[in-house]
C-alpha cells in the first residue's frame, strides 16, 4: 500500500509536468491543467484504499486475504511483486528527475541572458549621461523598427508655407505612432535637425533610430509636389523613395500613401492593444482650409511664448470657425486656453481662459470621444485648476486610446508625482523620453522625480543632459541649486543659483541657496527682496524659503497663501524635498486635505 502511494504521488507529479507543458501548445485553456491537478489529488485516497483492498498477485488482481488464509500470498510472491513495484517506482522517479533537470537548465538559461543580449538590454533606471558630443547619447541597441520624421523642406520659394510643410510631417508622425511596435520620434526632437549637417547617422544615433524620412513638399496653387525618402540612418542609403505629383485635394490621400509606403518597408502593423483606437489630427469633413488654419496654429503651438499662444488660438478658433466638427481642432484650442490661463494670467483673466479652454475640450469630446488628444487637453486643463484626479481619469483615457503617445505618457507622470508617486512618475517620463530624446523640459522634470525618490546620482544626470539641451532654459539653474542644497553643498548651490538667467527663477535660486550658507545677513535680505517682488507670483517659492529657515509658522502661512491665490506651485508639495521635511507637522494633513491632495507619498524628505 505505501509503495502504491508513492507511485502514485510521483506519477502525478509527472502528469502534472506533462500537462503544464503541452496543453498550452495545443492552445488547450488552463482551466484543463487545473481540472488534472483537481482530479489527480482525489484520485490519491482512491488509489490508497484500492491498494488496502486489493492487491496485486501471479494470478491477476484480487481482493486481499487475511495473512493466515488459505489464500494469502506467499512471501515469495509478495517479494516478486515488490520487487516489480520498485522497479515501477524508480522507473517514474528516474522520468520525474528527468523532467525536472530539463526544467532547471531551461529556467537558468532564461535567466542568463547571452553576453549579446546583456549588452542589448538597457540599465533599467539608467539616465543617458550629458557628454561635449550629444546632450543625450542614443541607447546601446537602436531598435530596427523605429522612425524619425524630419521636417520636410519647404521648396515653395514662400517662408510663409513653412507651417504647411512642417504640418505634412507632424501628419506623417501621428499616423506612423498608430503602428504597434514602431518607435516614432517626436515633433520636439525631430525638428532639431531641420537644415542639420549632421550625417544620417549621427542624427539616427542623437534620435535613437534605424531609419529617417526626409522630403519635401512644393505647392503651387491647387497643386502639390511631394517627395519623400525613407533612409537607412547607418549608411545613408534609401530603402524607399517615392515623389507625388497631385491636386491640393488629394492631400490627405497623399499623406496616407506615404505612410503606409513606410510602415510597409518597416513591416510595422497597425496598433492591437486593447482599447486602442487609430488617431488623427485631421477634420472628419476633409476640409482643406480648416486643416491649413489647424497647422498655422500647430506651429505657434510649438513655440511657448505668450504672443504665440495667443497667435496658435486665434489659428486654432479660424479652424473650428470653418468646421465646427473639427474635433482635433476643439482640442488643441483648449490646450492653449489652458497655457495661456495657466502660464501667462491670473486672477479673473486667468479664470475667464479656463472656462474658454473648459468650453473647447468639452466640444472636442462630444465630437469624437476616442479621440486622446481630447482627453489630454482635458486633463492639462483639470490639472490646472488643481483638480488632481479628475486630470488622472483623463489622461489614463487617452493613454488608453493611444499607447504610444509620449505626450501622454509626460502628462501621467506630471499627474502621479502631484499626487506623491514619484517613482511611477520618473518611469512614465523615462517611457516618454524615448520618442522626444531631447526635450530640456522633460529632462528636468525626470530629475526632480529621481531627486524626490532619492535618486540623487541619476537626478543630476538627468539634469546636466537638460541644461546640455537647453543652456538657457528656464528654472533649470534654480533646479541645479536645489539639488546642491539637498547635498547640503551651499557653496555648489549658490554657483549653480549664479547660472540661473535673469528674471523671477534666479532671484528664487538665489534667495534658497543663501538660506543655507553661512551669511544670514545676505540670506535675510535675499528674502526679504524675494518677498517684496514675488508675494503674489511666487508665494510656494517662499514657503520653501522658509522651510530652508526651519520656521514651520512660515512655512505653511504661505502654503495658505500659495493655496488661495492659485499657485501651480502647491502641484510640487508630495515631491518637494524641502517642504516635505514637515510632513509630520499635523498642519502637514490638514493641508493636503484641503487641496485635495493625499497625505502619502513615496518622496524622500529633506532632513
Amino acid at each position: 500500500m505505501v509503495r502504491v502511494a508513492i507511485a502514485y504521488v510521483v506519477a502525478a507529479w509527472l502528469l502534472v509536468q506533462i500537462a503544464t507543458q503541452l496543453f498550452p501548445f495545443f492552445d488547450i485553456p488552463n482551466w484543463a491543467v487545473r481540472l488534472v491537478v483537481i482530479l489527480l489529488a482525489i484520485g490519491l485516497p482512491v488509489a490508497v484504499a484500492f491498494a488496502w483492498i486489493y492487491e496485486l498477485t501471479p494470478e491477476g488482481i484480487r481482493r486481499t486475504e487475511a495473512a493466515d488464509s488459505p489464500g494469502a500470498r506467499s512471501e515469495h510472491a509478495s517479494r516478486q511483486i515488490g520487487r516489480k513495484l520498485n522497479t515501477v517506482i524508480i522507473a517514474v522517479l528516474v522520468l520525474a528527475v528527468a523532467l525536472l533537470g530539463w526544467r532547471l537548465l531551461a529556467l537558468r538559461r532564461a535567466s542568463a541572458p547571452s553576453a549579446a543580449a546583456q549588452a542589448a538590454a538597457p540599465a533599467a533606471p539608467a539616465v543617458p549621461q550629458a557628454t561635449s558630443n550629444t546632450a543625450n547619447p542614443a541607447p546601446a541597441v537602436i531598435p530596427e523598427k523605429s522612425v524619425a520624421v524630419l521636417p520636410f523642406e519647404n521648396d515653395s520659394g514662400d517662408t510663409s508655407q513653412q507651417y504647411f510643410s512642417d504640418g505634412l510631417s507632424q501628419d506623417l508622425i501621428t499616423a506612423l505612432t498608430q503602428f504597434a511596435g514602431l518607435k516614432v520620434i517626436s515633433r520636439d526632437s525631430a525638428f532639431q535637425f531641420r537644415d542639420s549637417k549632421d550625417s544620417s547617422k549621427v542624427i539616427g544615433e542623437k534620435l535613437g533610430v534605424a531609419h529617417l524620412l526626409e522630403g519635401s513638399v512644393q505647392r503651387a496653387g491647387d497643386m502639390v509636389r511631394i517627395t519623400a525618402t525613407l533612409v537607412n540612418a547607418s549608411d545613408g542609403s534609401a530603402l524607399w523613395s517615392q515623389r507625388y505629383d497631385k491636386p491640393y485635394k488629394d492631400l490627405f490621400a497623399l499623406q496616407d500613401a506615404i505612410t503606409h509606403s513606410v510602415a510597409d518597408a518597416l513591416k510595422a502593423r497597425l496598433l492591437t492593444a486593447p482599447g486602442a483606437v487609430v488617431q488623427s489630427d485631421r477634420p472628419p469633413s476633409g476640409n482643406l482650409d480648416a486643416y491649413t488654419a489647424y497647422l498655422r496654429g500647430v506651429t505657434d503651438f510649438t513655440r511657448t511664448d505668450e504672443t504665440h499662444a495667443r497667435q496658435a488660438i486665434n489659428a486654432y478658433q479660424r479652424a473650428v470657425t470653418i468646421d465646427p466638427g473639427y474635433a482635433a481642432a476643439w482640442a488643441a484650442l483648449s490646450r492653449a486656453w489652458a497655457r495661456l490661463g495657466g502660464a501667462f494670467m491670473g486672477g479673473a483673466a486667468q479664470q475667464q481662459a479656463f472656462t474658454q479652454a473648459r468650453r473647447a475640450s468639452d466640444r472636442a469630446l462630444q465630437l469624437a470621444p476616442d479621440l486622446a488628444a481630447a482627453h489630454s487637453a482635458r486633463s492639462y486643463l483639470a490639472f490646472s485648476e488643481s483638480d488632481w484626479k479628475g486630470a488622472q481619469a483623463e489622461i489614463q483615457r487617452a493613454l488608453q486610446l493611444a499607447p504610444n503617445d509620449g505626450d501622454a505618457k509626460y502628462l501621467y507622470g506630471s499627474v502621479l508625482a502631484t499626487l506623491g508617486q514619484c517613482r511611477r512618475a520618473a518611469d512614465l517620463v523615462q517611457q516618454a523620453l524615448m520618442t522626444n530624446p531631447r526635450n530640456g523640459d522633460w529632462y528636468y522634470a525626470l530629475s526632480q522625480y529621481l531627486a524626490c525618490g532619492g535618486r540623487m546620482a541619476d537626478a543630476q544626470q538627468a539634469l546636466r543632459t537638460a541644461i546640455a539641451l537647453q543652456p538657457q532654459g528656464t528654472a533649470y539653474h534654480e533646479g541645479a541649486a536645489v539639488l546642491a542644497i539637498l547635498r547640503g553643498d551651499a557653496e555648489a548651490a549658490l554657483a549653480a543659483a549664479q547660472e540661473e538667467p535673469p528674471g523671477p527663477w534666479h532671484d528664487i535660486a538665489m534667495a534658497l541657496a543663501l538660506q543655507i550658507g553661512p551669511d544670514r545677513e545676505a540670506a535675510d535680505a535675499v528674502l526679504k527682496n524675494l518677498i517684496a517682488k514675488y508675494a503674489d507670483l511666487g508665494p510656494y517659492q517662499i514657503a520653501e524659503a522658509y522651510a530652508l529657515r526651519r520656521d514651520p509658522d512660515a512655512v505653511f502661512q504661505w502654503l495658505d497663501r500659495a493655496w488661495k491665490q492659485h499657485d501651480p506651485g502647491i502641484s510640487y508639495l508630495l515631491y518637494d524635498p524641502l517642504i516635505l521635511r514637515y510632513r509630520e507637522d499635523p498642519r502637514f494633513a490638514a493641508f493636503c486635505h484641503k487641496v485635495g491632495l493625499p497625505t502619502t507619498t513615496d518622496a524622500v524628505a529633506m532632513k
